[in-house]
């Protein structure tokens, strides 16, 4: 079905962070109860795929444990698996992916990128897709470090490259492969880095043959050029979807589906199709 849906226009990711402390919503989701009722009302809003996040990844959030994310977890997926809701679990801890892939997640959304090389063979017996993120951190979460010297869209496909040979190398499909060059921090401190990646992902489409997953929703770099809070980047995460999507993004990751949703109604009247591979 979702396959289906990718032939027609991008997927759409709603976000439920069940943290107290994501930058944009921290605490509002963390009570399963809460956080199923949201993902209910995100799926009525266009939302394709759930992406549950039970830590935060900002600079100033807490480590969590695996044990810690399972528990956040566990009432969720329950509920909304046993309404068939596809689920994307977003976590880099292979204690937390191992309760995923066993709950029938359909994505794996990891910020390290799979860097574990010792959980590479329950990868490889799952068929969950996995969304392959680069980071100039490389490990945990993000932080305020500068963008590496040099051309950042080469450096995000140097990453995607050795890791994709190496988790190839292990066993596992290449079209199981789903490609996150990151946004904000985690491309560094500058919104000037963002938007050149952003404006070129089509080069990141043409050089892997692999679908491309942006997440901007309400991200810092976009509030540091229009100078509004999380709650008020509507307006402009939504443009940036859209810039994402004409250059080639197959799934966005989002807090407001509905107005992305409308957005590609309207997108799917012109005659020119959605980029990707």
């Amino acid at each position: 079905m979702l396959e289906q849906a990718m032939l027609q226009r991008p997927l759409i990711f709603g976000i439920v962070n069940i943290t107290p402390d994501s930058f944009s919503d921290g605490g509002k989701y963390l009570a399963a109860d809460a956080a199923i009722a949201h993902a209910r009302r995100l799926v009525k809003e266009g939302a394709d795929v759930i992406d549950l996040g039970p830590a935060s990844s900002n600079p100033d959030a807490v480590p969590v444990s695996a044990e810690e994310e399972i528990r956040r977890l566990a009432p969720v997926i329950e509920a909304l698996a046993s309404e068939r809701i596809p689920l994307s679990i977003d976590s880099f801890r292979p204690e937390t992916q191992g309760f995923a892939l066993a709950h029938g997640a359909a994505f794996l959304n990891d910020i390290r990128g799979f860097a574990d090389e010792a959980f590479y063979p329950s990868l490889a017996a799952s068929d969950a897709k996995l969304i392959l993120m680069h980071s100039v951190q490389r490990e945990g979460n993000a932080d305020r470090r500068e963008a590496p010297e040099g051309d950042i869209v080469e450096h995000v496909s140097a990453f995607f490259a050795a890791r994709l040979a190496a988790l190839e190398a292990a066993g596992i499909a290449r079209d199981r492969f789903i490609l996150d060059p990151g946004m904000g921090f985690f491309l560094g401190s500058k919104p000037e880095t963002s938007f050149e990646v952003l404006s070129r992902i089509g080069e990141l489409c043409e050089r892997f043959g692999l679908p491309v997953f942006i997440s901007v929703s309400r991200k810092s770099f976009l509030r540091a050029v229009t100078g509004r809070a999380p709650g008020e980047a509507g307006a402009a995460t939504l443009a940036a979807e859209l810039l994402a999507i004409q250059r080639g993004s197959a799934m966005i990751r989002t807090h407001e589906p509905a107005p992305l949703a409308d957005a590609l109604a309207v997108m799917t009247r012109f005659e020119t199709p959605f980029g990707g591979p």
